[in-house]
């Protein structure tokens, strides 16, 4: 095995690609063969190294050290069918509400394989995939979400919005539905069976099996595209084809993962479409959120009909952010964006948990360089248009909680403000600024 074959496979899934564009009918009927020695040693070496390990206890580094016959025997057995996902070690993280989101740690031999499907499977549906889906894809990201919305809400005539939240998606799309979706363009029996496998290994919680039934595996790098395929038809392609040819006026959704809401322009359509979403995922076997599915008005004209109203303007959260109604320079309306106060507590009270735990166990000038990168990624994603007074708020707030913690690591002389102002000096942390800018 040789780089030439990972490079013929390379074109392989570029020709794959072409085949979809070109025709939107066209069945792929052989497709598993391409999961080769040289194509998973590239899904390999594309994994992060330094993630959790899954329940065979064995991380990036050590899996490295026999890659060559490691990858082999691991090929014979995809060849055999022979090769079984091993379930996932499930973890809690906490979700900012009080509640835990529950997350998945594959396998190192998991993740590689499920690296190898996504890219066969994207080399497929992103011929397929709609414009207004952000989630999980090449080139596309929530920043570009973010500043669609704003755009067509400043720009279109939008008036309402209709707000809808799937109720446990993940957790609940029915398998067998999902593999119909999929044999619409993958006829290929063998990489059906092996994605069915790894829809059913399951997941080890607190040393007990669960075995799963329905729903798709958070935090396995399969499940986002999994998710992407079972949307698309379900919710994409119908809102396209279906729902636009019966509504009177301007309308358009905007889709990340499982997040998305609807832009309208007229009061009726809104509800028509609350009501047909409704409809659309009972079919399917989901649900819409009750709490959390909703119609109102919003874009240039709320905020005169909330005073006339006598309340206040409508806000929305939307991928972490509140848009509210805002003003340009000139007094003409546009759409504002803050970090929503839920992800702004969150992400408060787990920087307060992780310097509570980290004071004393490294030193600090260590920390200090972690507390640096946690602050850039911060900015990454909540510096954008309209948030400074937000991500200011953030870094002033690490500092706040790094001054407390340190000064609760002994009974050493307490730190001052003017100490720490001067420590800030030597040892700057990242100033906060606007990263994504909408408006150029």
């Amino acid at each position: 095995m040789s780089s030439t074959e990972l490079n013929k496979t390379l074109e392989k899934l570029s020709s794959i690609s072409y085949c979809a564009i070109q025709n939107k009918t066209f069945e792929f009927m052989s497709l598993a063969h391409h999961l080769n020695v040289e194509f998973l040693k590239d899904c390999y070496y594309n994994l992060a190294r330094n993630k959790a390990v899954g329940i065979d206890k064995v991380s990036w580094q050590e899996y490295e050290v026999e890659l060559e016959n490691n990858l082999t025997t691991l090929v014979d057995k995809l060849k055999r069918k022979a090769f079984k996902p091993l379930p996932a070690k499930r973890v809690y993280i906490p979700k900012g509400n009080g509640e835990k989101r529950p997350l998945g740690i594959s396998t190192i031999e998991n993740k590689i394989v499920e690296r190898g499907i996504t890219r066969i499977l994207q080399s497929i549906y992103e011929a397929d995939f709609y414009e207004f889906s952000y989630g999980f894809r090449p080139n596309k990201n929530a920043h570009q979400a973010l500043k669609v919305v704003g755009d067509r809400i400043n720009f279109k005539p939008v008036n309402h919005i209709v707000e809808a939240d799937i109720k446990g998606f993940f957790d609940n799309v029915d398998h067998d539905i999902l593999l119909e979706f999929l044999k619409i363009r993958v006829k290929d029996t063998s990489l059906l069976f092996l994605i069915n496998r790894f829809l059913k290994a399951g997941y080890v919680d607190n040393n007990l099996l669960v075995k799963s039934e329905k729903g798709t595996p958070q935090g396995s790098i399969l499940s986002p595209m999994l998710a992407n395929i079972f949307l698309h038809y379900v919710l994409d392609e119908w809102f396209d084809k279906t729902v636009k040819r019966y509504v009177r006026g301007y309308c358009e959704i905007i889709r990340y993962a499982d997040d998305f809401i609807c832009l309208v322009q007229f009061p009726n359509d809104a509800n028509k479409i609350l009501r047909a979403l409704g409809n659309r995922f009972n079919k399917y076997k989901l649900q819409l959120h009750p709490d959390k599915t909703r119609v109102f008005s919003f874009g240039r004209l709320e905020k005169q009909s909330a005073t006339n109203s006598n309340r206040k303007a409508n806000t929305f959260d939307f991928l972490g952010f509140t848009h509210y109604c805002d003003k340009t320079r000139k007094g003409h309306f546009k759409v504002g964006r803050k970090t929503s106060s839920k992800k702004f507590r969150a992400k408060a009270k787990a920087l307060n948990l992780w310097l509570k735990k980290i004071r004393n166990q490294i030193l600090t000038k260590d920390w200090w360089k972690i507390l640096y990168l946690k602050l850039q990624g911060h900015y990454e994603y909540y510096g954008i248009s309209e948030n400074y007074l937000s991500i200011y708020k953030f870094y002033k707030l690490a500092i706040k909680l790094a001054k407390k913690w340190m000064n609760r690591r002994s009974q050493k002389k307490k730190m001052s403000w003017s100490k720490m102002i001067s420590y800030l000096l030597l040892y700057p942390l990242p100033k906060p600024s606007i990263r994504h800018n909408f408006y150029t």
